[in-house]
């Protein structure tokens, strides 16, 4: 039963991408034209979609605390730090289960230092995240794991090309609930240091190509190999302007931008297997805003990227979930 409901939802996100970029011609139509009224919102720059008023610039600037970054977080990477709300429904092919899982994501880059030209220049931040996964068939919602990260991203951008280097810690422990229902599990303690870069380059606004590799320098157990390949893609059909300003309740025009988007993963522990994930949907914005939301679709098809699972099960899930970007 498990594997019709994901060979039909294969079918489902064959169609959806398919109509995505038909799509692209008929929102290019309508944004290219004027926009819903004549009052012109006010923009703001935001250097992760390059988006915002044109500037002229007379030399460099320093700012601190900038509210903005110069690297666009990898919105498919499932270990990249934000704040998300995905229901999955998960088959183990390990071990031939099924199961709703509820996953809960806290965290981004706060920005700390930058020095930039209009967009172009170099940031240091901070980042902090929690990934936590919930077993949506118990009673209570059982927490099955949990991740927490912190450490230092190094961002870079000059034009169409732009880099992230980044030092960070990952612990990762398991739920008490679990343990007590999995008596033969043990867990392994898994922590670590990475350090990882991704080099990026967008071809105007509508693709984005990535791709880099990681290394962890520190790993608990030992045991565990330590390299990562990883590399990706983007796709923004242009954006559309919401006509309905929801009754009169808004002033400015809602931003709608639909987004395909897979990050893949070789992992040297897995024997350099290769893990997909693919995430579908619109993304909501304003101009007058760096704060966006994006309702996804997701399929999944690999190793569980979470915790010590990421080196003992693999999974195929499909889900939908609610993403914040502030």
């Amino acid at each position: 039963m498990g594997r019709t409901l994901l060979s039909c939802d294969r079918w489902v996100i064959g169609l959806f991408a398919v109509g995505f970029l038909l799509a692209g011609p008929a929102y290019a139509d309508e944004s290219n034209g004027k926009k819903p009224d004549d009052t012109k919102p006010s923009e703001l720059l935001d250097c992760r979609y390059r988006q915002g008023p044109e500037q002229s610039v007379d030399g460099a600037r320093s700012e601190l605390l900038p509210a903005d970054d110069l690297f666009r977080p990898l919105l498919a990477d499932p270990q990249q730090p934000q704040s998300f709300a995905l229901w999955q429904s998960t088959q183990s092919r390990t071990e031939g289960t099924s199961a709703n899982i509820g996953s809960v994501g806290a965290g981004g880059n706060f920005g700390v230092y930058t020095r930039r030209e209009g967009c172009n220049g170099w940031q240091i931040s901070f980042l902090a995240g929690i990934f936590a996964q919930f077993d949506l068939d118990t009673s209570n919602a059982a927490l099955v794991n949990v991740d927490f990260n912190a450490g230092i991203p190094l961002t870079w951008r000059q034009g169409n090309w732009s880099a992230r280097l980044r030092f960070y810690h990952q612990s990762s422990h398991i739920g008490d609930e679990f343990l007590g229902a999995h008596p033969g599990f043990k867990s392994i303690g898994l922590q670590f240091e990475e350090v990882d870069m991704i080099v990026s380059y967008d071809f105007q606004k509508w693709m984005r190509l990535y791709g880099g590799g990681a290394v962890k320098i520190n790993v608990q157990p030992s045991t565990i190999d330590r390299g990562t390949i990883h590399w990706g893609f983007e796709a923004r059909s242009p954006t559309a302007w919401a006509r309905s300003y929801v009754f009169g309740l808004l002033t400015d025009p809602i931003l709608f931008t639909p987004i395909l988007t897979a990050d893949f993963k070789s992992v040297e522990a897995q024997d350099w297997y290769i893990n997909t994930n693919l995430l579908m949907g619109f993304d909501m914005s304003q101009l007058v805003s760096f704060r966006r939301c994006r309702i996804l679709f997701n399929y999944y098809y690999g190793y569980n990227p979470y915790g010590q699972f990421f080196y003992s099960q693999k999974t195929e899930s499909v889900g939908i979930g609610v993403y914040f970007m502030f």
